[in-house]
């Protein structure tokens, strides 16, 4: 990837933020009391589990956490280079 692993984490530590920041923003427009922690587990409060745009806005933010995921696992355990035989 152009401009590093380092570079790469930090962008996506930065959208991981701005996400989170977008959801606890639509949460509390749906449901005021809405705290952090029911963020977490937003199917324990169904103004917030019914609501389309919460959820599209949670889903994002987990394909965030999944490739920040999929990026750590790889960083420790690099697999090694294949060549494709038919170059």
């Amino acid at each position: 990837m152009a401009g590093g692993a380092g570079e790469t984490e930090k962008l996506l530590e930065e959208m991981i933020q701005a996400q989170r920041r977008r959801l606890a923003e639509l949460a509390a427009r749906i449901l005021p009391a809405a705290t952090s922690e029911d963020l977490l587990q937003p199917h324990d409060h169904p103004a917030l589990a019914a609501h389309p745009e919460f959820n599209f806005e949670d889903g994002i933010l987990a394909g965030y956490l999944a490739v920040r995921t999929a990026l750590r696992a790889e960083a420790r355990n690099p697999k090694p280079e294949t060549r494709n035989e038919s170059e």
